[in-house]
């Protein structure tokens, strides 16, 4: 499967009392992560959206491992975990630079209309889209 790498540069207002990044950033860094790995494939978000349709989240997970703290080089591993021509779901992984993983997840998206919200098919409405995704979850890199 493709899996695109993502640095994050962990910025100081991310971290909490206790000195390491605050747990909800690490969704942030997720979709950072995502734009990234849309983007490898020659899309964007802008542009799907300007045809009238957004991706919201419908479900995510988050399993924290280990710290990240202030200054600490880290990377985002970004990959479609399921596809079914309707909702697609990202895997992810936050992992430090000595390699050990401090953060792993997923989140679950479907492609809607933007003014009623309904389901749309990425298959049948972006086969494009569909093609990349498909080929990304067969791919070796």
């Amino acid at each position: 499967m493709k899996v695109v790498e993502t640095p994050i540069q962990v910025r100081y207002q991310e971290t909490d009392m206790m000195g390491v990044v605050y747990h909800a950033n690490y969704l942030v860094w997720f979709e950072i992560g995502r734009t990234s790995f849309i983007e490898s494939l020659g899309f964007k978000y802008a542009e799907i959206e300007n045809q009238g349709v957004v991706s919201p989240v419908i479900d995510a997970n988050v399993s924290f491992k280990n710290p990240v703290r202030y200054g600490d080089p880290v990377h985002v591993k970004t990959w479609v975990e399921s596809y079914d021509g309707l909702r697609v779901t990202y895997g992810y992984e936050v992992v430090h630079e000595n390699g050990q993983t401090a953060v792993s997840g997923e989140t679950k998206h479907v492609i809607v209309k933007k003014d009623n919200f309904r389901p749309v098919s990425i298959r049948r409405s972006f086969p494009e889209w569909h093609e990349a995704y498909v080929s990304a979850m067969e791919s070796d890199s």
